[in-house]
């Protein structure tokens, strides 16, 4: 991986533990940071209970492919490209890739 790639590694997971930190701790519920920094996938994840309902699921998913970071899934109000953008990443090297393709080409990100 080059400089870029390990940057955005540095980035993301800056990103991600603020996130973690910002949704604090609650006893029932564990919220995890899944990073495979060798192959470009991070995650936050939460898992637990909640007024009697099992609650599993990803709340954000990015993968960097080919130098882009690829946002999976982002379950965030605010939306986690904002934070990525606000970290110097460019537009141009974030693909929304929740988004269908023809979504993504009226948007001004990348599109692949």
């Amino acid at each position: 991986m080059d400089n870029s790639t390990l940057n955005y590694q540095d980035i993301i997971e800056e990103i991600l533990n603020e996130y973690i930190d910002y949704l604090g701790e609650d006893e029932q519920v564990e919220i995890e940071l899944i990073c495979d920094s060798n192959k470009g996938h991070y995650l936050i994840t939460e898992i637990g209970w909640s007024n009697g309902y099992r609650l599993y699921g990803t709340l954000i998913h990015i993968d960097i492919i080919d130098d882009k970071l690829w946002i999976q899934q982002d379950g965030t109000e605010e939306g986690i490209t904002e934070e990525l953008v606000k970290k110097g990443i460019s537009k141009d090297r974030i693909v929304l890739a929740y988004k269908s393709l023809q979504e993504r080409k009226i948007t001004e990100f990348a599109v692949s």
